[in-house]
């Protein structure tokens, strides 16, 4: 009996956990696009990530303010806190904590771009 539940539980289940995977990937893509758009509506561009990944590849027009160094560096981003910025690193990992610091420093319309690859892919 617990058996036949546990597998109708786990056949029940499976389309849902395959949804999810799709609509990440939709929401990641997504982000992506809303990022292009601001990029090309003139959006502060940041990459956050090393100088040695920058220079084996970035987005042109970009700026190197590696995460860690982004509240200390704001005066790069200009006087605006309602700018749009776009930042990006190499998982959006590192872009999403800047993100967060940004906006502990009032800063209101940044979007974490996730990835430099899924980027350039969404182009």
């Amino acid at each position: 009996m617990w058996k036949r539940l546990m597998l109708v539980l786990a056949l029940v289940a499976a389309p849902a956990c395959s949804n999810s995977a799709s609509e990440g990937e939709s929401t990641a893509t997504d982000t992506a696009h809303e990022a292009w758009e601001a990029i090309r509506g003139g959006a502060v561009l940041v990459d956050v990530r090393t100088r040695d990944e920058f220079d084996q590849g970035h987005l042109e027009g970009a700026k190197l303010i590696p995460y860690d160094e982004i509240a200390s560096r704001t005066t790069e981003l200009g006087d605006d806190k309602a700018a749009t910025i776009v930042l990006y690193c190499r998982t959006g990992n590192r872009s999403g904590k800047a993100k967060g610091t940004l906006e502990s420093l009032g800063y209101t319309h940044v979007i974490n771009a996730g990835g430099y690859e899924h980027l350039m892919r969404a182009q």
